[in-house]
């Protein structure tokens, strides 16, 4: 095992993320994920679909680290409208589910102004650790 959730006790139970993380390993850090493809042209503008395809990149960039989605023990994402994030935690939950599994790093949520790419809506950074 690569890492240990981090859940103090008495602490009511973390939903969809973890507390904190303990990992020991090679460390995979990603830049800033955004929503678009390969190519750097986006596909949507829809929030939902944007955050689907940040999490392929990040698998993608995982998979070059000889990384994967159970390696991850942290995430951090900027949103540009909160409201377009709670809108609908139930597709949210499902995309999430679909491209990491059930795999809940630790994970902050921030929301911001502006992305430096205008159609950007979500930017998740990413961080893993691999077992030597």
């Amino acid at each position: 095992m690569t890492h240990k959730t981090l859940h103090p006790e008495g602490w009511v139970a973390a939903k969809g993320y973890s507390n904190g993380v303990l990992a020991q390993g090679r460390t995979i850090y990603t830049g800033g994920m955004i929503g678009w493809n390969s190519q750097c042209q986006f596909e949507t503008d829809d929030f939902i679909a944007q955050v689907e395809q940040t999490l392929r990149n990040i698998v993608a960039v995982l998979a070059e680290g000889g990384a994967g989605p159970q390696h991850l023990v942290r995430l951090t994402w900027y949103v540009t409208s909160k409201a377009e994030y709670l809108a609908d935690l139930k597709a949210l939950g499902r995309v999430y589910k679909d491209v990491i599994g059930r795999h809940y790093p630790a994970m902050a949520v921030v929301e911001v102004s502006a992305l430096m790419e205008d159609r950007a809506k979500v930017e998740i950074e990413a961080t893993a650790v691999v077992s030597d």
